[in-house]
């Protein structure tokens, strides 16, 4: 069971991402021009769906995934045209509201549901695999490893998700960011180190039975980040 920490954290991002990001996050999926910082972290973003993507089948039809944090929707909308019926989670109620009302209709044989709520509520039910982009980058490893565990539970073959890789430049930006007043930073990014997050993935009890897989980071400008998957054996 997951403790305060992971709760306490959560409510914090909701806070975040609800009141203060939600325009920024608006702009992001558009193609609104972006200062060279945030144009940086867009393509980074895109680049890393892209990669992630990649781990899974090209025709989803028949799947039922969960986009755990899904933002704005563009990993939903790419799910959704391989064929996979998404469920779309997210904390932030006003970034669900913006994803629903911009919505293509051209989603071929998938579908989306948008809902804001909590990615591990049992409520949400079964999935044939989840996407998790950047939505534990905030906890701390073994909050997120619990998570995982969680999200096992309820997954028939795959979980593809990103950490922040610890790096110099990283730890740098992690010990830079706590000299802001609080009012004016987003919940502090957590950089872990890939061997120590596959170790602590492989002695989560929870996943027993599932191997962690392919892992690759997306370095571009601003934004770094690493893919990782687990498995079914």
């Amino acid at each position: 069971m997951l403790d305060t920490t992971y709760q306490r954290r959560r409510g914090e991002i909701q806070t975040y991402f609800d009141r203060t990001a939600v325009e920024a996050w608006k702009r992001f999926a558009t193609e609104a021009p972006l200062g060279r910082i945030r144009a940086s972290v867009r393509e980074g973003r895109s680049r890393m769906r892209a990669l992630m993507l990649s781990a899974l089948p090209d025709d989803l039809a028949g799947w039922r995934i969960l986009d755990a944090g899904c933002g704005t929707g563009a990993m939903s909308i790419e799910l959704a045209r391989r064929g996979a019926d998404v469920l779309g989670i997210d904390l932030a109620p006003e970034i669900i509201r913006f994803a629903s009302e911009t919505l293509p209709k051209d989603l071929g044989r998938g579908s989306i549901t948008f809902r804001a709520s909590d990615m591990l509520a049992a409520e949400h039910g079964h999935f044939d695999a989840v996407v998790a982009m950047d939505s534990l980058i905030h906890y701390q490893m073994e909050d997120a490893v619990r998570a995982l565990g969680s999200l096992s539970q309820r997954t028939s073959h795959r979980i593809v998700f990103t950490f922040a890789p610890r790096t110099a430049a990283l730890a740098t930006m992690f010990s830079l960011g706590k000299l802001f007043p609080r009012s004016d930073r987003a919940p502090s990014i957590v950089p872990v180190r890939p061997e120590a997050l596959a170790r602590g993935l492989t002695a989560q009890p929870a996943l027993s039975g599932w191997s962690v897989g392919r892992s690759e980071r997306v370095s571009h400008g601003f934004y770094t980040s690493q893919m990782m998957e687990v498995g079914r054996q």
